[in-house]
């Protein structure tokens, strides 16, 4: 398998309630490095540019306003088949649904309040790496 970067999101409700150390400490255990990181507060603007995939969604707004609430946590995490070693280790985006020793199972409060993102495709990943990091700030 290749050797792939992915964009991470810890997001407001997980950093509200200072989880950034233990859910690193599950990318890590399952083999992913941090190869960047930053923590940022993001305006409502921005937070829609980056989820302008979703514009048409009826979750849209709340999505946006919910990402500019308090401060995320971006990454870029590096590993073999980062992309969906990221996904596992993150679990279902509904807690309820996600197994076990997830990062979601675990922490997350709601579908909408789930801790964290992940990048869903090789092309996603680029696009959303660099919305938030310049090719200077990958350091592996």
């Amino acid at each position: 398998m290749a050797i792939e970067r992915t964009l991470s999101i810890i997001k407001p409700d997980a950093t509200r309630r200072n989880l950034t150390g233990r859910i690193n400490a599950k990318f890590e255990d399952a083999g992913l490095r941090i190869v960047a990181q930053k923590r940022i507060h993001l305006s409502k603007a921005q937070a829609g540019q980056f989820y302008a995939v979703h514009a048409e969604r009826p979750f849209y707004d709340e999505l946006c306003t919910f990402m500019a609430s308090e401060p995320v946590v971006v990454q870029v995490l590096e590993g073999e088949g980062a992309i969906a070693k990221n996904r596992e280790v993150m679990g279902a985006t509904n807690p309820a649904n996600a197994d076990d020793g997830t990062i979601r199972k675990e922490f997350a409060l709601s579908v909408g309040e789930n801790s964290v993102h992940g990048s869903d495709a090789p092309e996603t990943a680029a696009t959303e790496i660099a919305f938030f990091f310049s090719g200077l700030e990958l350091v592996g």
